[in-house]
């Protein structure tokens, strides 16, 4: 049932991501948690599947405050083929992942610094680096930043985070 989702939902995805600032200027953005500003968009299809197959998509709709480096569909299709797949099959692996794009904390694009470090929900660290007006996270480069929620704040990535991958320490 999940990878025939999976697959119905990433075949309806558009490949242009809509603007979240059309929304967000609205005021409307703010009222809605993650997860629902992700539903919003429409880009995050196979990022809300996942979510919900690793049983995490209540956790990002609570309380708060999180960070969520958010993955795009385009990102998810640059993966190997058949990675999706797996993962869905394997949710103590997707949880890892999933954990990875996730601080614990509220953290705006005005917080960070190049070289900074912060520690994510699966306990592993990213780092931040900034190059003039590029910010990367573990080297994806994030696309657009503080999409702000109820619970917290999105920050577009245009790769998926690996666990490892990452640097060892944390500043937050």
């Amino acid at each position: 049932m999940i990878r025939r989702t999976f697959i119905a939902l990433t075949a309806t995805t558009a490949l242009a991501a809509p603007a979240f600032a059309d929304n967000h200027d609205s005021g409307d953005m703010a009222e809605m948690n993650i997860v629902e500003t992700a539903q919003e968009n429409g880009n995050f299809t196979t990022l809300l599947a996942a979510a919900e197959a690793a049983g995490l998509a209540e956790t990002l709709s609570g309380e708060g405050p999180y960070t969520v480096f958010a993955p795009t569909d385009d990102a998810f299709d640059a993966l190997p083929d058949g990675t999706v797949e797996s993962l869905l099959e394997d949710t103590e692996q997707l949880t890892s992942i999933l954990t990875y794009h996730v601080i614990p904390s509220a953290v705006m694009s005005g917080d960070l610094e190049d070289g900074m470090t912060a520690e994510t929900v699966n306990g592993e660290s990213v780092e931040i680096s900034i190059d003039g007006d590029t910010v990367m996270v573990d080297g994806a480069t994030v696309t657009q930043a503080d999409i702000e929620a109820s619970n917290g704040v999105i920050h577009v990535v245009d790769t998926v985070l690996m666990p490892g991958e990452g640097s060892g320490d944390s500043d937050m």
